[in-house]
């Protein structure tokens, strides 16, 4: 009977010793996934702020709070599902769907830095009101719920693409940690950029030193440049990360010369900066995927603002974007 009942105790140790490592796994894929999709996750950061710049302040964490939720019922009711059943049915779908959003991010990348050199940018604070109707409000946050579904599809199918020789429910596990994970950290560093001038603002008011009320009015001063920062870097994730999935991915789908090429420059890399030569090789890689971004997201800008068939659209877009933000 106690051999019996040791036995069992065993196996209780045994599964539980298995169901630890599992939730290890599950961990360590987790942030495997979510790391390949860092470029994304830093240009959804640098997007969604411009949705309450000139708001009230009582109303931005509010709004945030909206698109948030909205961002999770994005990931885990529409593009969770429909990634599972792609790669459960469909594996050889991913490097082309992968392609398609590469692209997408390329033209991001490549119409930021247009609008830059032209002097137009659709993220000024005063094109946004003080104050929001109720309508208005769902409106805005309707816009910027769309947008997050595209990034949210990205981020989703790149993680997908990690783990995709998981089992089927661990696959499933894996990208809802994802999903949640990155919708917290994105909206939470959201909720923190958009509140620093108010906490700064704050410690100018009511700092007991003469060193905190400088310090707040170093926080307000600084936030402008925070977020130029937080824009480049995000302009230049995409064109990285657009550029490395297209390049990836046609290998993926059976052209390999063009990456074929990237591995002989870090290669050429390596033999020329033995000392360094990880981070050479990968700084080779992340700058010719960049270039690539670049070059494919101009030509898809060219095409969509500049030939016929493709301006109508561009202009109806852009004046939808102004009608949310007016």
């Amino acid at each position: 009977m106690s051999g019996g009942l040791f036995a069992l105790l065993d196996d209780v140790a045994a599964l539980v010793r298995l169901a630890a490592a599992s939730v290890d796994d599950v961990g360590v894929a987790a942030g495997r996934a979510g790391t390949k999709a860092a470029g994304v996750i830093i240009d959804d950061a640098a997007v969604t702020p411009q949705y309450v710049q000139g708001l009230a302040a009582k109303r931005e964490l509010p709004i945030i709070k909206q698109i948030a939720v909205g961002s999770l019922r994005n990931k885990l009711l529409l593009i969770l599902p429909a990634a599972l059943v792609i790669s459960q049915f469909a594996e050889w779908l991913l490097p082309y769907i992968l392609m398609l959003g590469g692209a997408y991010l390329s033209f991001e990348g490549a119409e930021k830095i247009w609008e830059k050199l032209r002097g137009a940018s659709h993220d000024k604070a005063e094109d946004a009101p003080a104050i929001l109707d109720p309508d208005h409000e769902k409106k805005v946050v309707a816009g910027a719920t769309r947008t997050d579904l595209i990034l949210s599809a990205e981020i989703m199918v790149i993680a997908l693409n990690e783990v995709k020789e998981e089992p089927f429910l661990t696959r499933a596990i894996i990208l809802v940690v994802v999903a949640i994970a990155i919708t917290v950290l994105i909206y939470g560093v959201v909720g923190l950029i958009v509140k620093i001038d108010d906490i700064g603002l704050a410690l100018t008011r009511k700092a007991r030193s003469q060193f905190g009320r400088s310090f707040g009015r170093g926080m307000v001063k600084a936030m402008p440049y925070v977020l130029m920062v937080i824009g480049a870097v995000g302009t230049a994730a995409m064109l990285w990360v657009g550029g490395h999935i297209l390049l990836a991915q046609s290998a993926e789908a059976g052209w390999h010369a063009p990456y074929d090429l990237v591995h002989d420059l870090e290669h050429a890399v390596h033999e020329w900066a033995p000392a360094a030569a990880g981070f050479a090789a990968w700084l080779a890689n992340t700058l010719v995927s960049a270039v690539v971004g670049l070059v494919f997201g101009a030509l898809l800008a060219v095409v969509v603002h500049f030939l016929p068939f493709g301006h109508h659209g561009a202009e109806e877009e852009q004046g939808e974007a102004r009608e949310l933000r007016d």
